[in-house]
């Protein structure tokens, strides 16, 4: 659940770092770094670095999974 709250706050603001993941879920931040880490390792999640911060985006293939997911199919562009 976690994990599928984080993919979905990334649809829709794009691309956001830990501390704005962690305010959206209400999670503490380094378990939301725990969860974009194994996002980010099966290839759903992509991250770069903008100084001292990470930020976090979906990939296409995590769209993809989103989408299929929230039964959504091909809507998500």
């Amino acid at each position: 659940p976690t994990r599928l709250m984080l993919a979905a706050a990334l649809r829709e603001g794009g691309e956001l770092c830990v501390c704005d993941l962690a305010w959206i879920s209400g999670r503490a931040q380094n378990l939301v770094s725990h969860h974009l880490r194994s996002l980010r390792s099966h290839g759903l999640v992509t991250s770069r670095r903008d100084g001292k911060l990470v930020m976090y985006s979906l990939t296409g293939e995590g769209r993809s999974l989103l989408g299929a997911v929230l039964g959504e199919g091909a809507m998500i562009p």
